[in-house]
């Protein structure tokens, strides 16, 4: 089966786009995936467990995302829950998504609030 490029998976659904970017700085169990998407929106973005673990069943089977061993745990406490680390592909797919979103942004603000071109 031939690889999707990462412009294949755009426009990216918004909780896949939240789950690569709370995994670009290191491996997280679901949980802490949850957490850093309310954190870093400032609770403007939250998704819900069922959405989330389905995003990331979903971004495994595209190859965006892996499963991987999560950090030593000496208490045991960390047994049940499953880490996953974005891969390369992830990687590339949120940059264009990243990059996407920025033009729509730019395009966006040509137009005043009213709907008219700026002159400014």
């Amino acid at each position: 089966m031939k690889q999707r490029t990462p412009e294949q998976f755009l426009p990216l659904p918004t909780a896949w786009f939240h789950t690569l970017i709370a995994l670009a700085e290191s491996e997280r169990h679901g949980y802490a995936i949850l957490q850093d998407i309310i954190t870093r929106t400032q609770g403007k973005s939250k998704i819900g467990p069922g959405t989330l673990y389905t995003a990331l069943k979903r971004m495994a089977s595209e190859g965006l995302i892996r499963e991987c061993d999560g950090p030593d745990d000496p208490s045991g406490a960390g047994e049940r829950r499953r880490y996953f680390r974005i891969t390369p592909l992830g990687r590339e797919v949120a940059t264009a998504e990243t990059e996407r979103m920025t033009f729509l942004v730019r395009q966006a603000r040509i137009f005043g609030h009213d709907g008219q071109k700026s002159t400014t």
